[in-house]
């Protein structure tokens, strides 16, 4: 198979070349160059996408498969003209969905956002992230020959650029007394980048068509935590503190400064890490254990010590815990 891949310097971009590599495809990754380089074995051309259209030497070879994790709409027109007899794999989010609330929702079943038609900046919103996607996703499915459109959750593993799960092996593995938000059954869903990329190759290799989230089956927090911990071969101590005290002592949810990761307000959130995906796995999607991830993410941290952790310091966490204790 001849794959373009539009990317292939960053963490899934990266990942789906790696694995198209390994099985023999010949890739070629079209992008700047800029953030990393690409897999050894995989063809660099450069190309920026916000300089304009496709050059016409790389729209002039004819690939099987295109994979595109843009979440810009006018670069997305401009490939799918260039490219519209092969097979896309259009990388979207399940940030495209509306309704946050529901749990157990899935692709036919969770309204969508409105589209936003035009280019923006990085994520400085869901509402226009996502509704640019929304674009992005009817772009592909209404010009090329045929498609898969798969929606992601939380992307986590070795080499994640965000830090927002790298919080929490760094954090388990130092072990002792670990905040733990909200309650021990909130639902989460992961998935790892690995085994996302392994499943966007094989729906390249297949010309699997359809709409499809992609993120684990949900897990309580408890579950997650403790998988993790047993996976690093750790166990912590967990005390859980709940959202609203959270909130009073100014931790942030999700990502950033002084925040939890995988942590988000409830009832606001509960169906966004909570979606219903055994079409995905009947779809070919195979997902690793999360101790799995959880250990190959702390080593990947510990030979990149300069790499993003978001999250809580380890004094901000012991202020946190003071004050509950106190409180309690």
């Amino acid at each position: 198979m001849r794959l373009l891949v539009l990317g292939g310097t960053q963490f899934l971009s990266r990942a789906v070349a790696a694995d198209a590599v390994a099985r023999g495809h010949d890739v070629t990754c079209a992008c700047r160059g800029v953030t990393g380089a690409v897999p050894e074995g995989a063809e660099h051309v450069v190309f920026d996408r916000a300089a304009g259209p496709v050059p016409a030497d790389l729209a002039a070879t004819a690939y099987d498969a295109v994979v595109d994790v843009t979440d810009q709409p006018g670069w997305v027109r401009h490939a799918v003209g260039a490219f519209p007899d092969a097979h896309w794999v259009n990388v979207s989010t399940i940030n495209v969905y509306d309704d946050e609330t529901t749990p157990g929702g899935t692709p036919d079943t969770l309204r969508l956002r409105e589209p936003v038609t035009e280019d923006g900046q990085g994520r400085e919103s869901p509402e226009a992230y996502g509704g640019r996607k929304v674009t992005c996703e009817r772009l592909v499915r209404e010009g090329v020959a045929s498609s898969t459109v798969i929606r992601p959750g939380l992307i986590v593993g070795p080499e994640d650029p965000t830090g927002r799960f790298s919080y929490w092996p760094a954090r388990l593995a130092d072990g002792g007394e670990v905040l733990a938000p909200g309650t021990p059954d909130d639902d989460v869903q992961v998935v790892d980048v690995r085994d996302l990329a392994t499943w966007i190759v094989d729906c390249a290799e297949s010309r699997t068509t359809g709409v499809f989230d992609a993120t684990s089956h949900v897990l309580t927090r408890a579950e997650l935590l403790a998988q993790a911990a047993a996976g690093l071969g750790v166990e912590p101590t967990f005390t859980w503190v709940d959202q609203d005290f959270l909130a009073e002592q100014k931790v942030e949810p999700w990502m950033g400064p002084r925040s939890i990761p995988l942590w988000l307000p409830l009832p606001d959130y509960t169906g966004l890490m909570a979606h219903d995906v055994r079409a995905s796995y009947a779809a070919g999607l195979a997902t690793r254990p999360i101790g799995e991830t959880a250990r190959d993410t702390l080593a990947w941290l510990r030979d990149h010590p300069d790499a993003a952790v978001t999250g809580l310091t380890r004094d901000e966490e012991a202020e946190v815990l003071r004050a509950w204790h106190a409180r309690a």
